[in-house]
């Protein structure tokens, strides 16, 4: 999501979102936005909802397991340029955000299985990418 007023944003479709039970919603120009923990099934390329929407600020998640948390990358950090600039351009638009954090090139996509993050350990080594997946299994 762009930070304009109103909001810009892309990424997949979304399949059967209804704004009437989203509370705490925003509209301007025409726009209607809103940020929230939305359940539903992943195809691939869509996402269909299968419930309300909860407004984050009424939501409390579990935490999320940083594998990075408690130590640094080793990595060269001009290498750590060059990852980044070559997983950035060669993501077939599959990455959301990436950066270096702590030693790290931390990249987010919208589902991982965990079959990109072994791509980009072979190709990078292991400890080097650190990926995250927006969307995550429950239940």
């Amino acid at each position: 999501m762009m930070e304009s007023y109103p909001p810009q944003c892309s990424g997949p479709e979304l399949v059967g979102w209804d704004w009437d039970p989203a509370d705490q919603r925003e509209t301007a120009s025409g726009v209607t936005w809103g940020t929230y923990a939305v359940t539903g099934t992943w195809d691939g390329t869509r996402f269909a909802t299968t419930a309300a929407p909860i407004p984050l600020s009424l939501y409390d998640p579990l935490p999320l397991e940083d594998p990075t948390a408690d130590r640094r990358g080793a990595a060269d950090p001009q290498e750590l340029d060059r990852i980044l600039d070559a997983v950035s351009s060669g993501s077939d638009g599959r990455v959301l955000t990436i950066g270096i954090e702590r030693g790290f090139v931390t990249v987010t996509v919208v589902y991982d299985d965990g079959s990109f993050q072994e791509v980009l350990d072979t190709e990078y080594g292991h400890d080097v990418v650190v990926v995250r997946s927006a969307l995550r299994h429950v239940g």
